[in-house]
This record gives C-alpha cells, structure tokens and sequence, in this order.
C-alpha cells in the first residue's frame, strides 16, 4: 500500500484555505478533489491527523472534522491500527458518474472517431481470417502496420526498419515499457513542467526521481534550466514532448533540439520524445523537423490524437537491440497489442496525411471557438493563441484552479486542475482546457466554467497584475 507523508501532501495544497469557509470543510475539499483529480491514488495511506496537523499548523480537531467528512462522503475509509485510505464512494449518484460517464468531460484531451474508422473496421475484419491460425501473442506487432509505420517515418527524414518499431496498447503503455526498461530506483527523469500528468505517473511508477523543466506558453522551453538540469543531474532519461506540447502547445526550435541531444550524448542520458502531437499544427506553418536521429533517441507515437482514442495502439521506434529489451520487460505486462487493432490501423495509414489534414482543420475551428467563447464570458482570463495540439493553457488570473475544478463538478463538468500537470501543487493559476470537442460541447463546458468561477470569486478573490504570473 502507498503512503503519503503529511510533507508530500501538504505540497499538493497549496492555497487551499482561500475557499474563505470553515478550514476543516476546505482541507475536505481539496483532500476530495486531489482523490478525484488522480493526484492521491486510491488506496493510498494518508497521513495520521496529528501529523498532518502539525505539518499544516492546524489543530488536531481541525483535521479530525475533514477526514470525518471524507470518511462521511466516501472519500475515505479508517481501519483501527492501520490508517485512513483514499477510495471513491460506493454512491454513484453524484462523483462516480461525473468521473466515469459525465455529462461533460474536459478531463481528457481527445476527438471524437473519425467515420472512416468505422469503415476501416469493415475492411480490417474481412483481413482477419488470414491471422486466426497464428498464436495472437506478438509483443513486436504485426509486420505489415510496422513496415506502414517505418516507411512514414522515413519519409520525414527519419530511416526506419520494421525490426527498430514495436506496436503497443496505447503510447501510455509505450512511455511505461520504456520506463521500465531504462529506469532503476532512485535514476533521475528530466521532464517538463507543465507537462503530461500521466507520463509522470509512469517514470515514477518505475522508480524515477523527477526533475522538472519550465515550459511556458510566451517562452517555451527554459534552455538555461535545461542544461542545468543535464549538468547538475545527468538524469538516465529525458521526456519530452517537442511539438505542441501538452498543455503549452508550445514547439522546439531546431537549434534547441541539437543542444538537448548533445547535452543528453554527454549526460549518457536516453531522450524519450513524445510524437503524439505531431502534425498537428493549426496555422498552416511548415512542419518542424524531427527530432534528430541518435541511437539514444527513442521516439513514442499514437493514434489516439490523430485517428481515434478509442484504437487503443501507439509504438515505440528505437535501436533494434532496444526494442529487443523491452520486448523482455514486456512480457510481465501484457503479451501483444490485439490484432484487429493494427488491421484497422494498417487500413488507415496510408492516408494518413489526408486524416491530418482533416483534423487540423477541424481543431482550428475548435481553438477559435474556444477563444472566442473565453472572451465573452471569461474576459479575466487570457487564454494564449494556440499554435497547435488540442489543448490550451489558460491563465484564469488567480490561483483557485483547484476550487474551480471543484466547483465546476456541481456545475456537470469534470476537468483536470491545473496542479494536476505539474509537480508539487503549482499551477493553481491554470486550467487546462480542450478544444477538440463540437461546439455545442464547448459551448456548454465554457457556461459551467463561467457559473463555478462566479461561484468562486463570490467569496472576495481580488484579480490584478500580480496574480497574471506565467508560473505559480
């Protein structure tokens, strides 16, 4: 079982107390919303009240009062002699359905299907027969979806074999085999800050020490905290995400993709570079490069950004001998990625320029809605121009994006407080919004955002030039 220390969680509350209500009732609420933002897993040990009490500066009752509540509304179970632990409520008539089935759900950066994957599917079923008599257990993937794969990324410049690309459940699954290859407790991972809450979640599930990186929506990459981080650190991995990336939608420059190869050539330090964004540039700008080619640059993709979230497959292009490793860390996990998957990817491949060219279309439609909407009902807020992804990053003036959040789930709508993509509690000046949902959605997600953050500013929150910091 995981425990949290009273420090690691007082460092997720940062201005907790600003709700202005009674503190036992705030402590609750934000333990609630850490629980449902994913930032406390369930089953987690939390710290005893005497400790967190005094971590806090609080009294002892104080802290009893909040884990009753919790304990009240389900948030928390207490075992004599062994602690109080995270859980969600059995009652699914209010959270529970707000996570799993909401009536709105900006919690996830996604598009709905495009329809030729229906079609696809037709086509992929009627090649099935073919693989029946094989076994189904491959953990490399289906020859015929890898040499679609590596002739694409060999016309962008980047010479691949079907032997240097493994097919995977998902670029989730890719960045956990490549962690758990690569890291051993206690090695240090580079990673960006904001950045993908979930890649966190997988280095440190692999035993990785994190050390974060500013990235912000005017600047981009910090360059000198880069090569500090290289320096001071020599970390074993470097993930990175350098073309839009979540939630800056910020790209690399050429020049300092060089430097970050060379600084990691000399740190001995394997670059994991995240491609899941590529090609989806929503100004007509000429594509980027990609990153060079090293033999210590594994490179991660999907479809879920680009086709459909629900094809559950990604890959992993690496050095033949690498691919080999983590083929042998695979097997502790799963046996394989499932077969009629990659048949409806290896259907779509080849017009896959076509697909992006589609969805850049139909993001940008989403990005101007958005901005729009924003500025008529949020003017406080400055949401920056979106070069391209999915996402953006909005600075909502003042550093209640944990109540917000909380606030907005009464409102119907379920999404992700800004801490939840950093390290440590920051960020609470942040949302993290998407726009690749249809207008009407955005519509209505935009009115729920409007009502939670009346709600929240009615209790006195001043905005002015301070609080329009880049970084908490």
């Amino acid at each position: 079982m995981n425990t949290l220390s009273a420090r690691a969680l007082a460092l997720l509350m940062v201005d907790w107390r600003r709700s202005g209500g009674p503190a036992y009732q705030a402590l609750a609420d934000r333990i609630r919303l850490l629980v449902l933002d994913g930032r406390i897993p369930l089953g987690t040990r939390l710290p005893a009240e005497r400790e967190l009490a005094s971590h806090l500066g609080l009294s002892r009752t104080t802290v009893s009062a909040a884990y009753a509540e919790l304990r009240e509304t389900g948030y928390l179970e207490s075992v004599r002699g062994s602690g109080s632990t995270a859980r969600l409520p059995q009652d699914t008539s209010i959270d529970v359905d707000l996570l799993a089935d909401a009536p709105l759900d900006f919690s996830k950066a996604s598009l709905p299907a495009l329809p030729a994957v229906a079609e696809a599917a037709a086509a992929a079923a009627v090649r099935l027969p073919s693989f029946l008599t094989d076994s189904g257990f491959d953990p490399f993937g289906l020859l015929v979806l890898r040499r679609a794969i590596a002739d694409r990324y060999t016309e962008r410049g980047i010479p691949t074999d079907p032997d240097q690309l493994m097919i995977t459940v998902g670029a989730q699954s890719a960045i956990h085999l490549v962690a758990r290859t690569l890291l051993a407790r206690g090695d240090r991972a580079i990673v960006e800050s904001p950045g993908y809450p979930h890649a966190f979640d997988a280095l440190k599930a692999a035993g990785a020490r994190l050390v974060p990186v500013a990235v912000t929506t005017d600047e981009g990459w910090d360059e000198a905290g880069l090569e500090q981080a290289f320096q001071r650190t020599s970390p074993t991995v470097a993930y990175l995400m350098p073309e839009f990336q979540n939630p800056t939608g910020r790209t690399m420059e050429d020049a300092l993709r060089a430097k970050v190869l060379e600084l990691a050539t000399r740190e001995g330090t394997t670059l994991v570079v995240d491609e899941t964004m590529t090609g989806l540039a929503l100004d007509g700008q000429p594509r980027p490069a990609p990153f060079p080619v090293a033999p210590n640059v594994v490179v991660i993709g999907s479809v879920g950004k680009s086709i459909w979230g629900g094809l559950r497959l990604g890959w992993i292009r690496a050095e033949r001998d690498l691919i080999q490793r983590i083929a042998r860390v695979r097997f502790a996990s799963d046996l394989g990625t499932p077969i009629l998957d990659q048949l409806v990817v290896a259907e779509l491949v080849p017009d896959y320029e076509q697909i992006l060219a589609g969805r850049r279309a139909y993001l940008r439609q989403g990005r101007d809605h958005l901005a729009k909407r924003i500025r008529q009902q949020l003017p406080d807020w400055r949401m920056p121009h979106v070069e391209g992804g999915i996402v953006a990053w909005v600075n909502i003036g003042a550093p209640v994006s944990s109540q917000l959040a909380l606030a907005a789930r009464t409102e119907g709508l379920v999404i992700g407080a800004g801490p939840r993509f950093g390290l440590d509690g920051v960020f609470e000046r942040f949302l993290r919004i998407p726009f690749g949902m249809p207008a009407d959605q955005l519509d209505r997600g935009v009115e729920a955002l409007a009502a939670a953050w009346n709600s929240v500013t009615r209790r006195g929150i001043r905005l002015d030039d301070a609080n329009l910091a880049h970084v908490v």
